[in-house]
Order: structure tokens, then sequence, then C-alpha cells
């Protein structure tokens, strides 16, 4: 026996993978996991499958997951094994979200909508991106698209990422600190991990630090804001606007503060979301199935230590 490759995504899924790698000992694998199943990689889906409760059992000893952050994921499941995740699949969808975001934020969408004649015509203030300082807060795959799209509407870029490592980006600077980053943010954009050093990150003393009028926009997790210091923002105006597409709980339980506050805009989770997204992840697990088979090292190997 070759190579096995453990798939639980279907049927169609497994059939690119077949025609990928036609070498590899392929098998599909339902919701239920026969006795004695065997195989050394898994293409993961999220969690809820059973074959997560014997991967011991079944001899995984790499595995591929179809997210980046593995805030979620058990750490039982995780150690042992290389783990691998689909970094930067979603890079392109989210950065087009935020610039979404930022743009509503500016030109008053959906208010300057109109519905009934107007008090004036040809007559408004709205605002504009081009000199605006976006505050990014992580500078992997998707803070890069997120700052290159920034770049191109004219504003000026300010970062801050764990190391000192030059930005990938031309034209983005990078802030000395957090202080630093909060006190210049027109706009104010969180695409870090979730991890033990970014848990409340934006907390009430970082909210004393803003500037006044900021624009918050979160794709990353929720628990990266401390959601009771925002409101205090929020209702106080340091915080203009917060757009959220990642809070904590997931979902927010009805009749929650997010859902009626009038500064907060609020999705559910889904700035991810493209037509291509699905054909991403699977070409990400395809991509470092190659690799594998050549020798070659893996893309996204997880540091568990780390976190992502």
């Amino acid at each position: 026996m070759g190579v096995r490759v453990l798939n639980i995504w279907g049927g169609e899924v497994g059939a690119r993978i077949a025609m990928a790698a036609p070498e590899v000992d392929l098998v599909s694998v339902g919701s239920e996991v026969p006795d004695g199943l065997r195989g050394e990689i898994l293409f993961a889906s999220w969690l809820g499958h059973p074959i997560f409760e014997r991967l011991d059992h079944v001899g995984v000893q790499w595995m591929h997951i179809p997210g980046t952050g593995i805030d979620a994921w058990p750490r039982a499941l995780l150690e042992g094994r290389v783990v691998t995740c689909s970094r930067g699949v979603s890079a392109i969808p989210i950065a087009e979200f935020v610039l979404a975001a930022m743009l509503a934020f500016e030109k008053e969408l959906p208010r300057v909508w109109l519905h009934e004649p107007p008090e004036r015509w040809n007559m408004d203030e709205l605002g504009e991106l081009a000199g605006k300082t976006l505050g990014l807060v992580g500078l992997g795959g998707i803070g890069s698209a997120i700052a290159r799209r920034a770049r191109a509407f004219d504003m000026r870029v300010l970062a801050l990422r764990r190391t000192r490592t030059p930005s990938p980006v031309d034209g983005v600077e990078l802030a000395m600190g957090l202080t630093d980053l909060l006190a210049a943010a027109d706009h104010l954009v969180l695409a870090a991990p979730a991890t033990a050093r970014t848990h409340q990150l934006l907390d009430a003393d970082a909210f004393d630090r803003v500037k006044r009028g900021v624009h918050l926009v979160n794709i990353a997790r929720g628990s990266l804001v401390d959601q009771d210091a925002l409101r205090h923002a929020l209702d106080d105006g340091r915080v203009a606007m917060a757009s959220l597409d990642t809070v904590e709980p997931e979902p927010v339980p009805e009749g929650h503060w997010l859902y009626s506050h009038p500064r907060v805009r609020l999705s559910a989770h889904i700035s991810w979301s493209s037509p291509r997204a699905f054909d991403r992840i699977i070409e990400s697990f395809v991509s470092n199935l190659r690799r594998y088979l050549a020798g070659n090292p893996l893309e996204g190997i997880v540091d568990l230590d780390e976190g992502y």
C-alpha cells in the first residue's frame, strides 16, 4: 500500500484529489468510521466528524485543516502529528470585505440611498479613504492582502506585527507598538490570530488611547476585543463605528446589544465567503500533497505554541 489519504469531504472532492495525485491510495470516509481504518494523511473538514475521536487509532501523521486559526480545535487533536492549515485561502474575499466596510463608513452607506426626496440635492458631507490612515493589526496573508488594496486607495498603512520583519507590501510602515498604531488609525483593522498574546488586545486601556472617531473592523476573532470596553467606547464616541464580522460568542444570542447598537454593523462571520472559497481550500491541500509526495517541505505548518 502506498501513501493513504483519508478524505471526509465527499466524492467530488475525492475525485479532484485522485485526479491531482493518482498515485495515492485515497479512501473516502463517510459518517461511520470502519473498524481497522488506517491512513497517514487526513484532509480534515471542520469539527464534528466522528473520525476526530479516533485519529490516534487511525494513525494520522499529517492533518490538513480547512481554515487558518486553530483556536477552535482541541489541542489533543493537533498534538503528536504535523498539522497544516489553509493559510491565505480566504485573503482575497476578506480583504475585499474590509475595503467594502471602510468605504461604507466613509461614504455613509446605506444612509445615502434615497427612499423619498431629500432636503437637499447634490449636497452632502461624505468622507474618502485617500489620505486616511489604516492601522492594521497583523500582516500575514490576510493583512497583506488588505494592505495592498488600501495602498491602491492612496491610504497610509501602518501595521503592527509580532516581529520586526520588513513588510511584504511596498509602502507599508511598521508601527513601533500598539500605542503608536492606536493614536494614528482612522480605520483600525484586526487581522491577527487568536493567541494568548492577542486575547482582548483591545481592552479599556486601548480604547482610551484610540484616535477619537476611529472606525474599528474585526475580521479576525472576537476574543481580540473586550466587548464591554468596546460598548463604552461606542457610547461616548471614541469609536465612531464598529464593523464586526466576528464576535464572542458566535452567534451572539437574541436580544444582545450588538444587534441593536446604532454604531455597530454586525455580520455573521462571512467575510471569507466567495464562490471560489472551497476550490481554494482544496487547492491548498492538493498543493501540499504534491509537496509531501515529492519529499518537499510542507507549507502552512501550524506552530502549536504560537497558536497559528
